[in-house]
């Protein structure tokens, strides 16, 4: 399972509205590091985020831990509202 694919199966557990979810990669300037952009909708960013960013800082572990163990590479994850 990529890296991206685990993101969107994390998040999509935890949204109301799975069809609002949109999870892509993008490249970036730095080396070994991968940029992962999660768009929900508005009304589901509070259970993405969590009280004080515990959610995301989750997804976050989660997403690195995997990328370790796989590819090892530095993963970065903006949590976007569409």
């Amino acid at each position: 399972m990529s890296l991206v694919e685990l993101t969107e199966e994390i998040v999509k557990s935890l949204v109301s509205n799975t069809d609002g979810v949109k999870v892509k990669e993008f490249p970036t300037d730095e080396e070994n590091t991968v940029l992962i952009q999660i768009i929900v909708d508005e009304a589901d960013m509070g259970r993405v985020i969590g009280k004080n960013g515990r959610t995301a800082n989750a997804i976050r572990t989660l997403v690195q831990a995997s990328s370790s163990l796989h590819d090892n590479k530095y993963v970065k994850i903006n949590i976007d509202k569409f």
